[in-house]
């Protein structure tokens, strides 16, 4: 597919997973909350700029449906839950009729 559908696709996951990730406070939080938060925001982060470099959308939605069921992401997804912050799982429905829409399979 274009690279319209991979920005699109990917302005979806930052805007709705990332992003509110890499915007939480620690303030507030217990000690171990803000160890935990500095840890998937580190994890995020690499997310981000991994998904920013593939090269197509196809690459992007495999990959994507890939870190919905490593055991990597989901123990990053559980930490995100504990410190009730969105995960990809959250998106999934949504992500994937975006990718339909466009057209985009994988």
């Amino acid at each position: 597919m274009t690279s319209k559908s991979k920005r699109e696709l990917l302005r979806l996951v930052e805007r709705k997973a990332f992003d509110p990730v890499m915007r939480a406070k620690s303030q507030g939080r217990t000690e171990a909350e803000k160890k935990k938060l500095e840890h998937v925001q580190k994890a995020t982060k690499a997310e981000i700029d991994r998904y920013r470099h593939y090269g197509s959308a196809e690459e992007l939605v495999t990959n994507f449906k890939r870190d919905l069921d490593s055991t990597a992401a989901k123990k990053i997804h559980a930490e995100l839950r504990s410190l009730h912050l969105p995960t990809i799982e959250d998106i999934r429905d949504e992500f994937e009729r975006k990718a339909s829409e466009l057209g985009v399979a994988a």
